[in-house]
């Protein structure tokens, strides 16, 4: 667990306000009148692009306030790192939390899905995805999480292939599986209109400074001299600025928070998320990546640390919680013994809420009648609910559990 040291925050008494994090420069749009569609995509006209500053040498004071944010955010961190719970395993626990990460990451970009849809899509593996194109960009999304994770856990340089690694597992199963990974060579911009960057939002740097900015990010990601959450706030959002995909950007970045926490080692498998609160908070959120841009540093990352502080929270009741039925599940058992089939069946249904007899095996290590006793088991005792008749193949699925896990999402969501 990384400590903060005082020398970290470089705090200071009043909120920091720093030289604005790039600058803007007017460019032509010429008209295209070969162009199809309509007139305004024949139109040309002047924009404005945005240029982010390096940030790999630069220093990132903070006020009072940030820093106690930042110093509060870090214990947060600190207190999911806790021992194994008595009933389930942490690894189940921490792909439970991970999924519902994943899913509001995607929400922010428009994607909604409910976590039964994903789970049946998850069982059914590759076919799944290919008749179910949203429920496979969100899963692709929970394999960009873990993968940015187990980046982070790895010795040595962070590099510019890391992070299209990331991008890639993002996109793998999505119809933009053919530009995954790929560092634009073209323009692009948020906001406006699908044909060209006059009037959009935001338009980020051209495509000649994005490899330099990428590389220049990666080295401030090996930087130990910041606090890993204010390392991780202004990552987030300079990689944001920099936009260098062609698609999922914003996922992308925030898999890399996971990257740098996991780097720094205040996270390990199980993460808080940060993206469920970024999401209930769209519009601070978007103001807090404007705020950094502008130079404004201390409201970004105390707008950050905050939603990191409420996300270890959330995630330590939402463990809790499925401990706590996962206890009242063992009692309707009658208490089975510890190396029973069902017990341990038991442990692993947060990560797998859908089961068959040969996941059930996998998981156990137990025989193909000890877990189909087991999967009955719970059926009898209505923990499990099957979705077939099969008399081969019969799958279960633990209805209790998922509708568990979008309630959670539901009272964290904006009304």
């Amino acid at each position: 667990m990384g400590g903060i040291e005082r020398n970290e925050l470089t705090v200071g008494a009043a909120p920091q306000h720093l030289a604005p994090l790039g600058h803007h420069e007017s460019r032509s749009w010429p008209a295209d009148h070969n162009v199809y569609g309509p007139a305004r995509a024949k139109k040309g006209g002047s924009y404005r692009v945005f240029i982010p500053t390096p940030i790999a040498e630069r220093a990132f004071p903070l006020g009072d306030a940030a820093g106690a944010s930042v110093a509060e955010a870090t214990k947060a961190l600190g207190h999911l790192s806790r021992p194994t719970p008595p009933v389930a395993s942490l690894d189940a626990l921490a792909r439970n939390v991970l999924r519902s990460e994943s899913v509001a990451s995607s929400r922010i970009e428009g994607l909604r899905i409910s976590h039964k849809r994903l789970a049946r899509v998850a069982y059914a593996g590759a076919s799944g995805r290919r008749g179910d194109r949203r429920a496979a960009e969100v899963l692709g999304n929970v394999e960009a999480m873990e993968r940015a994770i187990e980046l982070g856990a790895e010795a040595g340089d962070f590099t510019v292939d890391h992070i299209r690694e990331i991008n890639r597992t993002l996109l793998r199963y999505t119809d933009d599986h053919g530009i995954a990974g790929v560092i634009r060579e073209k323009q692009n911009w948020l906001g406006g209109n699908d044909y060209n960057p006059v009037g959009a939002d935001y338009v980020p740097p051209p495509p000649e400074y994005v490899t330099g900015l990428l590389e220049d990010l990666c080295r401030f990601v090996e930087r130990d001299d910041v606090a890993a959450v204010t390392q991780a706030a202004v990552a987030h959002a300079q990689f944001e600025n920099v936009h260098p995909f062609a698609d999922g950007n914003g996922r992308t970045g925030r898999a890399l928070i996971y990257s740098v926490l996991r780097r720094r080692g205040e996270v390990t498998s199980f993460i808080p998320p940060i993206s469920l609160i970024l999401a209930s908070q769209p519009k601070a959120y978007v103001g807090g990546l404007g705020a950094y841009s502008r130079g404004a540093i201390d409201t970004w990352v105390e707008r950050f640390a905050a939603a990191t502080t409420e996300a270890g929270g959330e995630a330590e009741r939402m463990a809790m919680v499925i401990e706590e039925r996962q206890e009242r599940w063992l009692e309707k058992l009658g208490t089975p013994r510890r190396d029973s089939a069902v017990r341990r069946l038991v442990s692993e249904l947060p990560a797998h809420p859908l089961m068959d007899v040969a996941a059930g095996q996998q998981l156990t290590g137990r025989s193909h009648v000890a877990v189909g006793s087991a999967l009955q088991q719970l059926e009898d005792a209505g923990i499990l609910r099957r979705l077939n008749e099969r008399k081969w193949g019969r799958v279960w699925e633990c209805e209790e559990l998922l509708d568990l896990v979008s309630s959670f999402e539901e009272r964290l969501s904006p009304p």
